[in-house]
């Protein structure tokens, strides 16, 4: 959108297009008015004005972008930047959009600019967003990736993301980790749990624990070497998943929509 919060996505977008022999098509959209000032009309010269300005913006990126090396296509679109960010993304084939987690319009209750938030929910291709609170550099060929994870439930649907993850791990020569959570069950009760309730709940934790350990090291060798796994015990697993990514300094979290 041009501001420099959301150029966080530049040095992830060479890293990428170079794992992947990729070709990144770079998309700003004008919109003619903000969500608060509507019915606002906008004189001629100032939309020529936001016209070029972000013209001449798309130039200078797609510039810096050839120049580390990758191919780069540009698009200036109008209108209401949401819905044409997918309907580009539809048209064009796209099949991996780059997503800062906020730029000018600033965060909503999600943590994410209401923008990224409609793209994620309506566009069905992979999405990357990467937080704007990192910090910004010009260097856009000195990002390497030192660690990935990959969250697993047991699930086939969970698993699409593995080819993308061992490719991009194999490029980079960093280490793979596979994480699964075993969560505790849950009994709806008002009062404690009897000790034969308790028994039985630890039981079916044993259970899960076992089984999820036995699936993480069958995963383990089908791919190739350089993965670890890690079995987290927890009744909050979203919460530990994010514990584990900052014990282990995990660069990226490459994840299914839904298992």
């Amino acid at each position: 959108d041009g501001s420099r919060l959301a150029e966080c996505v530049l040095p992830h977008a060479v890293a990428l297009a170079q794992a992947f022999d990729a070709q990144v098509m770079l998309l700003q959209v004008v919109e003619r008015s903000r969500p608060d000032v509507e019915s606002q009309a906008i004189a001629p010269l100032d939309w020529y004005m936001r016209k070029s300005e972000a013209k001449a913006y798309l130039d200078e990126v797609a510039a810096r972008l050839q120049e580390a090396g990758v191919r780069t296509e540009k698009t200036l679109l109008e209108g209401k930047a949401a819905e044409r960010i997918i309907e580009f993304v539809q048209d064009q084939d796209v099949e991996l959009i780059l997503l800062s987690s906020h730029g000018r319009s600033g965060l909503s209750g999600w943590n994410i600019s209401s923008v990224v938030q409609k793209v994620v929910l309506r566009v069905y291709t992979t999405v990357m967003l990467v937080r704007s609170y990192r910090p910004v550099t010009d260097d856009l060929m000195g990002l390497r990736y030192k660690r990935l994870m990959v969250p697993l439930n047991g699930s086939q649907r969970a698993e699409c993301v593995l080819p993308l993850a061992t490719q991009l791990a194999n490029f980079h020569q960093c280490p793979l980790l596979l994480a699964h959570v075993v969560s505790k069950p849950e009994i709806p009760r008002h009062v404690p749990l009897t000790e034969e309730e308790t028994k039985l709940r630890e039981q079916l934790i044993e259970v899960n624990r076992r089984k999820g350990t036995q699936y993480l090291e069958k995963l383990k060798l089908r791919l190739p070497l350089g993965v670890q796994t890690r079995l987290l015990l927890s009744e909050h697993p979203a919460e530990a998943l994010h514990k584990l990514v900052d014990e282990e300094e995990v660069d990226i979290v490459l994840l299914s929509a839904h298992g």
